[in-house]
C-alpha cells in the first residue's frame, strides 16, 4: 500500500481519535522489535530510533509499541538487514550504505561521495523519484524504507598524521563508513576498513588503524577520538548529508491497520527532522571544545578534493556496469542534483558564503 495514500486515508483525525479515545480499540497492542546499527551511547544517531519509538507509543495511546535494541543486543550492527528481511525483527534503524557489498545501489539511499546535502536529499526523496526508486529496489529484500534522520554534512575524520597531499593516503589504514567511499579511497592508495562505531576508539588507540571517520564533533567527542588522534579534517566529501533509514519488513507493515501505518509515517518524519536539528544544535559547542582541547582542525587541501572527485567518478562509472539498479537510480539522482546545485548557487551558497565572513 502506498504510504502517502495511507497517511491521506487515515488522516490526522484518525491519529487524533486514536490518542483521544483508546478505549474504542479492543484489540491487543502491536509490539515490534527494532534493531539499531548504533550503540546506545550515541544519543543522536541511536536516539533517532528512540524518538520514533516514543512518538509511535504516544500517537497510538499505547496500542503500538516499538522496542529499540542497540547494536549487538539482538543482532550485530551490520546484520540488521538480514534480520528485517527474514522477519526476525520487524524493523531496523541503519545507514543503507552499510550494505553496499550486497548491491552498490544501497549507497544511493543514504550518501555517496560528492552527492546531496541534507536538504537536497529530502527534496529528491519526497518530491523527486528517490523514495519510489529506492523502495522498488528494496522490495527485492522484502523491505520498505522510511527516512530516519540525517547527520548533515559530516567531518572528514581523525588522522594520526597531517594530510598535505594525495600521497599521504598511500598505505593508510582507514575506517570508513560504507563500502563506496572505501572503493574511492582505495583508488587514492588507502586501505579501507569497516567496523562499527563502538570499535573505532580502541582501533585508533592501539594503532591498528591510522585514521577513522564517524560523523561530526558531537558524536566524535563523545567517542573520545580527540584523545587518540590529533588531526581532524573537513569536509566529509563522501557524506554531504547522510540519511539514516528505518527498514521495515513488508509483511509486518502490510499487517498494520491504516491508522497505525499513518502513525509509522508520522513518527518517522518526526525522528527524521529531529536528528538533523539536534546535530546542528550540538555540533558547534562540541567543535569549540575540541579546539580548546588542542585538536588541530584542518581543511583537506584542494588537490586532495580534486583527486577524490576524479576517483569517485571512476567508481561511479564502474558501478554502472556492475549493478543495473545502481545505474537506473544513480542517473535519476544526478539529474535531480544538477538542478539542486543550480538553485543553491543562487540562494544558499551565496548567503552562507557571505555570512561566514561576517562578525555577529
Amino acid at each position: 500500500m502506498n504510504r502517502r495514500s495511507a497517511l491521506r486515508n487515515a488522516g490526522i483525525a484518525s491519529v487524533l481519535a486514536t490518542g483521544l479515545a483508546p478505549a474504542v480499540h479492543a484489540q491487543a497492542a502491536v509490539r515490534w522489535r527494532l534493531a539499531s546499527s548504533f550503540p546506545k551511547s550515541l544519543d543522536t544517531i541511536y536516539g533517532g530510533a528512540e524518538v520514533f519509538s516514543k512518538a509511535v507509543n504516544a500517537l497510538s495511546a499505547g496500542r503500538f509499541e516499538v522496542v529499540v535494541h542497540a547494536a549487538g543486543a539482538l543482532v550485530p550492527a551490520f546484520d540488521v538487514l538480514d534480520a528485517v528481511q527474514s522477519g526476525t525483527v520487524e524493523m531496523a534503524h541503519t545507514a543503507p550504505y552499510y550494505f553496499y557489498g550486497r548491491n552498490q545501489a544501497f549507497a544511493l539511499g543514504s550518501a555517496i561521495p560528492f552527492g546531496f546535502n541534507a536538504r537536497q536529499m529530502n527534496a529528491w526523496m519526497l518530491h523527486g523519484n528517490g523514495r519510489r526508486l529506492m523502495d522498488d529496489f528494496y522490495a527485492g529484500y522484502n523491505l520498505l524504507s522510511f527516512a530516519g534522520g540525517n547527520t548533515g554534512t559530516q567531518m572528514g575524520g581523525w588522522y594520526l598524521k597531517e594530510i598535505r597531499g594525495v600521497s599521504d593516503f598511500k598505505g593508510m589504514r582507514m575506517r570508513l563508513g560504507g563500502g563506496l567511499v572505501g572503493d574511492v579511497m582505495t583508488r587514492m592508495g588507502a586501505v579501507a576498513l569497516d567496523m562499527p562505531g563502538g570499535e573505532i576508539y580502541q582501533a585508533l588507540h592501539q594503532r591498528s588503524i591510522d585514521a577513522a571517520e564517524w560523523v561530526g564533533p558531537y558524536d566524535d567527542q563523545k567517542l573520545g577520538f580527540n584523545k587518540v588522534a590529533p588531526y581532524y579534517y573537513y569536509p566529509g566529501w563522501w557524506e554531504g548529508g547522510l540519511e539514516l533509514d528505518f527498514f521495515i519488513n513488508r509483511k509486518a507493515f502490510a499487517a498494520l491497520p491504516a491508522d497505525l501505518k499513518a502513525i509509522v509515517n508520522a513518527a518517522a518524519s518526526l525522528a527524521h527532522a529531529d536528528m538533523l536539528a539536534k546535530y546542528d544544535a550540538l555540533n558547534p559547542n562540541a567543535l569549540k571544545q575540541l579546539v580548546m582541547a588542542r585538536t588541530k582542525v584542518l581543511p583537506f587541501p584542494l588537490p586532495v578534493l580534486d583527486a577524490a572527485f576524479r576517483a569517485a567518478m571512476e567508481v561511479f562509472a564502474q558501478n554502472d556496469t556492475r549493478s543495473p539498479e545502481w545505474k537506473r537510480i544513480y542517473a535519476d539522482m544526478r539529474n535531480f542534483q544538477r538542478d539542486q546545485i543550480f538553485w543553491f548557487r543562487f540562494a544558499e551558497a551565496r548567503f552562507d558564503s557571505f555570512m561566514s565572513a561576517q562578525r555577529i
